[in-house]
């Protein structure tokens, strides 16, 4: 594959990169004030067009197929939502000891909270072959819990900032995420068939629009003379990272394939997946809302934005292992089924 390829397939990855680099070198054009307008443009127009695409996109009309996995999904939920940010919570208390820069921590904990994505999860689960059906359900159905379910947890354990009151934060979200996302799912009722004929580049459209939210957010970085990252912390941050995804999916991967779990191997892939990816597209918009006074924000947000390529990297790399995993399990679990009794 050429550069210019490679590029092209990760645009999105080299776009966070290049957006980082101009607030760098010109901070003032994105800051709150500034020629952009971020309290209006970011805050209000780009959030809601991001939820507005997501409910526009999110093919509800296919999961019936999967609705009655309750024992699947009720297992993807519960971890990801509870048991992920718990554990990760105890870690970072752990870490808090230690001199790790603590606005790193905090962000990775806010990785914690985060729903499902909506895209990774289900590319994956269909690139091994296994219960695609249930990785569509748990990231749809884990996107409209995680719009209650992850404002929540963030302020559980982090709090709000101390210039936005509680009612205020539910208030926004509720405008800037509720009504976009259910006026999309209103629209799709009504396009549905053109949406499926034309095939629109939802992805392409919230990605570009993440892009101005992340160069936002940096922006405010950048303008503050006194922001410090310090180097060492977040390399050790990207370590605990993957070891935090790594662990997860030998975990979930060890319940579920055990004997007696009462998953198939499809199940268990999807399982695995959509246990311990995180959304960048719905947890950036979120953190913008809920920390909106934070004038260190963009620390918060550093974990979630390496967590994001890291979940991709790490799941297509085991994608051949898995899948030999799934056929193997797959083929003995035929053979035992046809010997005589």
């Amino acid at each position: 594959m050429g550069l210019l390829a490679s590029i092209r397939k990760e645009w999105f990855i080299v776009g966070i990169v290049l957006v980082i680099l101009s607030a760098k070198v010109q901070p003032g054009l994105g800051v709150k004030g500034g020629p952009l307008k971020p309290e209006i443009t970011v805050s209000y127009v780009a959030v809601s067009l991001i939820f507005f695409n997501s409910g526009l996109s999110l093919k509800t009309e296919e999961l019936t197929s999967a609705l009655l996995h309750v024992r699947l999904h009720l297992f993807v939920q519960s971890f990801t939502l509870v048991f992920f940010p718990l554990t990760v919570w105890l870690l970072v208390r752990v870490l808090a000891l230690t001199t790790i820069d603590q606005w790193l921590l905090r962000g990775l904990q806010t990785v914690s909270c985060m729903p499902p994505p909506v895209s990774s999860a289900v590319i994956l689960t269909k690139a091994v072959g296994g219960n695609e059906a249930a990785a569509i359900f748990n990231s749809a159905f884990g996107s409209f819990l995680g719009i209650v379910v992850t404002p929540t947890l963030l302020l559980i354990f982090l709090g709000s900032s101390s210039s936005v009151a509680f009612g205020s934060i539910f208030s926004q979200l509720f405008m800037t995420v509720v009504v976009p996302l259910a006026l999309g799912q209103v629209c799709r009722r009504f396009l549905r068939e053109f949406l499926e004929r034309r095939k629109p580049p939802f992805g392409t459209v919230s990605s570009a629009v993440l892009l101005v939210i992340i160069y936002s957010t940096f922006c405010d970085t950048f303008s503050n003379p006194s922001m410090e990252l310090d180097p060492t912390s977040l390399l050790v941050v990207v370590l605990i990272i993957f070891s935090i995804q790594l662990t997860f999916m030998l975990l979930t991967f060890g319940f579920s394939s055990r004997a007696g779990s009462g998953f198939s191997p499809a199940d268990t892939v999807a399982i695995v997946f959509c246990s311990t990816h995180k959304s960048l597209t719905l947890g950036i918009p979120m953190l913008k809302i809920v920390f909106a006074g934070y004038d260190r924000l963009s620390l918060i947000s550093v974990p979630l934005l390496i967590y994001h390529p890291a979940q991709i990297l790490l799941g297509s790399v085991l994608v051949p292992t898995i899948r030999s995993w799934m056929t193997g399990r797959q083929k003995l679990m035929k053979m035992s089924s046809l010997q005589p009794v």
